[in-house]
């Protein structure tokens, strides 16, 4: 298996430890698949929830094989790669293992904009139920484009930073706000502001030169891009609770011994559920950074603002239904119904 070129020392990265080498190259082809260095790219900084996400992975990855896998990752998109890119980077093995925003993937298969769907799943738990309903459609198209789902990595919800505080209709009107899809322009659009859509590696050199004045994201992603010196409040709106999909390049897996494919499925479901417990404690934790560095947070935001916030969302999410079909229709009907939408079935990524 080929190996994507270590980059300079520019590159953040988490390396574990690498297996022995060979004590001779004519003893390789005689020898099991036994050892394998894999390269891991995520587009945030290694303080994110989702890179230190990673990094829990890449332990248990390391623990359960005797360090016969070593993952190295790339954060703060080290490796050249954003999160638009990685599906077909992984997908031709130029990386092996990506953690990418999923509303970022939207073009390849709308399924990928579920998780962004405004004001559907608002809330920690209605997203994780959302997420076990629609999994084995993610996995699909994963599977149908030689990669595994690994794991999901959920963002705390998102919600609005400004210069101003954004509790009205009003305060949205004109206002050039970076959204994460298309779900979010065109949400902003009905509501009256003037959205574009951002790459993250573009958010913060954006808001620098005045191209936007405030951002559609969490209370986190704003943490660890230091808004502070560009933007004063933060407005919970509880837009979405958006996801990262953690995947992997087929082959690189199947190159791995049966015991070592095992190990990383089961580092991925332990991963997938220490994700979701970390994201409960992580609001608590941004509210405090964002109150010393004196942001103004406004949680809740009046319930009329978030009604017709919601109302100029509806059009988004029905021409998401019709785009996406019969899939859209079974997944909304068994999450509005309290339902799990499928067969109890905890295989990670088969």
């Amino acid at each position: 298996m080929s190996r994507f070129p270590t980059p300079t020392g520019a590159s953040r990265c988490i390396h574990r430890a690498a297996a022995l080498p060979l004590l001779a190259l004519g003893l390789a082809a005689s020898l099991p698949a036994h050892s394998a260095g894999m390269d891991f790219s995520n587009e945030y900084n290694a303080s994110s929830i989702h890179a230190q996400g990673d990094a829990w992975f890449i332990d248990r990855v390391e623990a359960l094989t005797d360090g016969d896998v070593d993952i190295t990752l790339h954060t703060g998109g080290s490796l050249g790669f954003r999160s638009g890119d990685h599906f077909y980077a992984v997908a031709d093995n130029a990386v092996q293992i990506a953690d990418s925003l999923s509303g970022a993937l939207g073009g390849i298969d709308p399924i990928f904009l579920l998780s962004s769907l405004p004001f559907v799943a608002d809330d920690v738990a209605s997203a994780h139920r959302l997420y076990d309903i629609a999994r084995p459609e993610y996995a699909k198209v994963f599977e149908d484009n030689d990669q595994i789902l690994l794991y999901a990595s959920p963002w705390p919800a998102s919600g609005i930073w400004a210069e101003k505080p954004v509790t009205s209709m009003e305060a949205l009107d004109g206002l050039k706000i970076r959204s994460y899809d298309r779900n979010g322009t065109a949400t902003l659009v009905n509501a009256g502001a003037s959205p574009v859509k951002l790459s993250w590696a573009d958010v913060v050199p954006q808001l620098a030169t005045g191209g936007i004045e405030a951002v559609l994201t969490s209370a986190e992603a704003g943490a660890n891009g230091s808004f502070w010196e560009h933007l004063s409040d933060f407005n919970a709106i509880q837009y979405a609770v958006p996801l990262n999909m953690v995947h992997m390049n087929r082959d690189a897996f199947e190159s791995l011994s049966e015991d070592d494919q095992q190990a990383v499925l089961q580092a991925a479901r332990e991963t997938d559920a220490h994700n979701w417990e970390v994201v409960k404690e992580r609001v608590a934790e941004n509210y405090a950074q964002l109150e010393e560095h004196g942001v103004a947070i406004h949680d809740p935001v009046p319930a009329e603002f978030h009604d017709a916030l919601a109302e100029a969302a509806q059009p988004v999410v029905d021409d998401w239904v019709e785009s996406t079909g019969e899939r859209a229709t079974r997944i909304l009907e068994a999450f509005h119904q309290g339902s799990d939408g499928q067969e109890s079935d905890e295989e990670t990524a088969q």
